[in-house]
């Protein structure tokens, strides 16, 4: 089964609308550092730096007419969610010297702050999963704290691989779309990306010294939208110690509990929306190696652009190293 597309814009075909060089280089750095950047749809806020949703909770119920009686009119129930999105800054500095002898300044200032977007784009994802405004008001609500109770009315979207402890991780899947998941911008912003060029400077250090740097901001507002729960699956609870003492039978049955965190998605193949799964190193290390046992047939092991990309039933498996190993039981 081929991998359902996204008909939607994500960060990297903004990227074409003339932003200018600097910003596209950077949304090429943050896709690099953070595969998420380019599976997931990003929309402007419709209430400046928020965005309100209406989300269906229920649907209509019809009636069976009878020949000469009437119906009575039914509407289904929805909610508002507002959400909010979040101001992630770095700065960068580089001694002016060297920024002054390179063949190229202006390339050897943006290598210097590779580091700092490689940061901004795992302080992104990190916020994803496990972002939580009650805890960090700053900040935006990620996934783990939408999908962290069982008995929660969205809790048949937890599937439980049976961990306790403090040992955990989680699959998600997540399927991007308008109407289902994706991320947001400040209404009016370039995606929320900006990078400024501060000039040269003089910085003073705590013994007295001076010397001088070139500094520049980077700045990215953004936020989370989870406009239908039923796009997400977590298979919570995965003891990650028995998965590493016995990484080819022992531990959780991960093929069984990933069939049903699929099945637990409204519509995995809709056709405007792409469905990805996000693993840990260690779990995505184990679906490699079952997916080169034949038996497993709803894992493949495929290669794109020279890369080797495991998939179950047609959706990538992509790694991700913001998903703790250390999670505590979902219960």
């Amino acid at each position: 089964m081929a991998t359902i597309g996204n008909m939607y814009p994500t960060l990297s075909d903004l990227k074409k609308q003339g932003w200018g060089d600097d910003i596209s280089t950077i949304i090429d750095m943050l896709v690099q550092f953070n595969a998420m950047y380019e599976d997931a749809p990003i929309f402007e806020c419709n209430m400046g730096s928020s965005h309100l949703t209406t989300v269906r909770t229920g649907l209509p119920v019809p009636t069976w007419r009878k020949l000469y009686k009437g119906v009575l009119p039914t509407k289904g129930t929805t909610a508002q969610v507002k959400d909010a999105t979040g101001m992630l800054e770095d700065w960068s500095e580089v001694d002016a010297k060297l920024v002054e002898i390179a063949k190229n300044p202006a390339r050897f200032r943006l290598n210097e702050a590779k580091a700092h977007i490689a940061g901004m784009a795992n302080m992104l994802g990190s916020t994803v999963y496990y972002g939580d405004i009650d805890v960090n008001p700053e900040r935006f609500t990620g996934l783990h704290a939408r999908f962290n109770a069982k008995s929660a009315a969205n809790g048949r979207q937890i599937v439980d691989a049976g961990g306790t402890g403090s040992d955990n991780t989680s699959i998600w899947f997540v399927t991007w779309g308008e109407d289902s998941v994706h991320l947001l911008y400040p209404e009016g912003s370039k995606a929320g990306l900006q990078r400024e060029d501060k000039g040269k400077t003089t910085k003073e250090l705590p013994d007295g010294s001076l010397y001088d740097v070139y500094r520049e901001k980077f700045q990215q507002d953004i936020g989370l939208s989870v406009r239908d729960w039923r796009g997400v699956a977590r298979i919570a609870n995965i003891d990650i110690s028995d998965l590493r003492a016995n990484p080819t039978a022992g531990g959780a049955d991960l093929i069984n509990l990933m069939i049903d965190g699929y099945y637990a998605l409204q519509n995995p193949n809709q056709p405007n929306g792409k469905t990805v799964i996000y693993a840990s190193k260690t779990v995505q290390t184990f679906l490699h190696k079952q997916a080169m046992n034949r038996t497993n047939v709803n894992l493949t092991l495929d290669q794109s652009q020279g890369k080797p990309i495991v998939s179950f039933l047609g959706h990538p498996i992509r790694r991700d190293d913001n998903i703790l190993e250390t999670e505590g039981q979902i219960v």
